[in-house]
């Protein structure tokens, strides 16, 4: 689904799987946000093609977190000159826990091509911040298209809900911490890595403190 003009929304709504929503920065270089499950990736390559574009149109994916049902479809830009990006902590705590994860995923030998840090990272002409959100995991990250006022938040939070907490590496504290720091931004758009995305400023705020008012209690 467009979004608005450059967004495009692949979002998962099969309440029998759990394949994440991927989202597509369609402008001058085109970015893909968390490509889902291997075994699922069809839903990304339907949209692709309903968009009359294919894999080698895309130059750079960009995963929020190491969890396989976003970046397990990995293995297909695998040996292709696309630009692969996840956090710098993230991808440390991976090798730290699992360092085998990437045999595990059917990716031998994975190594990002960027290791993101917080700050701006800059794709031909589109500004991006890089914005570390651990809780759900520990190298979690979101990102802020400012131009846009558009937020990325992958598990961190969600339309109604927050990311867990009993995953290796995850904490309540933490996930608390990255949620009021998320909260402070100028959004008009909230784009979860699950369910419904939020429009609207007013909408938006009304979440956040939903969140705090009802989850908070239980992480």
């Amino acid at each position: 689904m467009k979004i608005f003009d450059g967004l495009e929304g692949f979002l998962w709504i099969n309440p029998t799987t759990n394949n994440c929503n991927s989202y597509l920065i369609n402008g001058p270089k085109n970015i893909l946000i968390d490509p889902g499950h291997h075994h699922l990736f069809s839903h990304v390559l339907d949209n692709l093609s309903l968009l009359s574009m294919s894999l080698e149109d895309i130059d750079m994916v960009i995963i929020t977190h190491g969890h396989p049902d976003h970046l397990e479809a990995l293995r297909r830009f695998t040996g292709s000159s696309t630009t692969l990006a996840i956090g710098e902590r993230e991808f440390e705590f991976i090798n730290q826990v699992a360092p085998h994860y990437g045999e595990a995923l059917g990716i031998p030998n994975f190594e990002p091509h960027i290791l993101l840090r917080e700050g701006h990272l800059e794709v031909d002409g589109i500004q991006l911040q890089i914005i570390p959100s651990p809780g759900h995991s520990p190298g979690s990250i979101c990102l802020y298209w400012p131009d846009k006022k558009a937020l990325f938040t992958g598990d961190v939070i969600f339309n109604g809900g927050i990311g867990r907490t009993d995953l290796p590496g995850g904490n309540g504290e933490q996930l608390k911490a990255s949620i009021r720091r998320l909260s402070e931004l100028d959004l008009e758009y909230l784009l979860p890595g699950h369910g419904d995305i939020i429009v609207g400023q007013t909408q938006i705020n009304a979440n956040f403190r939903e969140i705090e008012d009802f989850w908070f209690g239980y992480i």
